[in-house]
């Protein structure tokens, strides 16, 4: 009987070679440029996936304020939260969340996307949301990708 000649690679610190990308906010629709970005921080682009183990990538999105919604989405969705309190429970429209804290809609949007759990944290410091077009990471010589292209 003739062996398997193959053998299955689970992602160690070895073989992982996490990479640096700028992805450009302005005028993305905020679900598909969280999916994108969520794979990314995941890494099942690449080959040597596992799912236990943080392979992603390091991502930072600029223009986060010019990301934006489909429909009557600006308005009609509600973002809830609770103060802990007694008829605490709060509601907020991404106009709102807009014109306070404009970042926070990616990040809520992405961290929704990624586990639940110690790992998911992990990933998730891997992100970094900024407004406008500068960021302060030049010296890892991120690569700029247009979402599009990414299937």
């Amino acid at each position: 009987m003739k062996a398997i000649s193959y053998k299955t690679i689970a992602a160690n610190e070895k073989i992982v070679k996490k990479e640096w990308f700028v992805i450009d906010a302005e005028n993305e629709v905020v679900g598909r440029l969280s999916t994108v970005v969520a794979r990314l921080l995941r890494g099942k682009h690449k080959p040597y996936y596992t799912p236990h183990f943080d392979c992603g990538d390091n991502v930072i999105i600029i223009n986060a304020e010019k990301a934006r919604f489909t429909g009557k989405k600006l308005d009609q969705k509600q973002y809830v939260r609770h103060t802990g309190y007694p008829s605490g429970q709060r509601f907020a429209t991404p106009r709102e969340w807009l014109n306070k804290k404009p970042i926070a809609i990616l990040e809520h949007a992405i961290k929704g996307m990624l586990p639940k759990n110690k790992l998911g944290a992990e990933m998730y410091r891997n992100l970094y949301v900024y407004e406008g077009p500068n960021h302060p990471h030049d010296g890892q010589k991120p690569k700029s990708i247009n979402i599009n292209e990414i299937k």
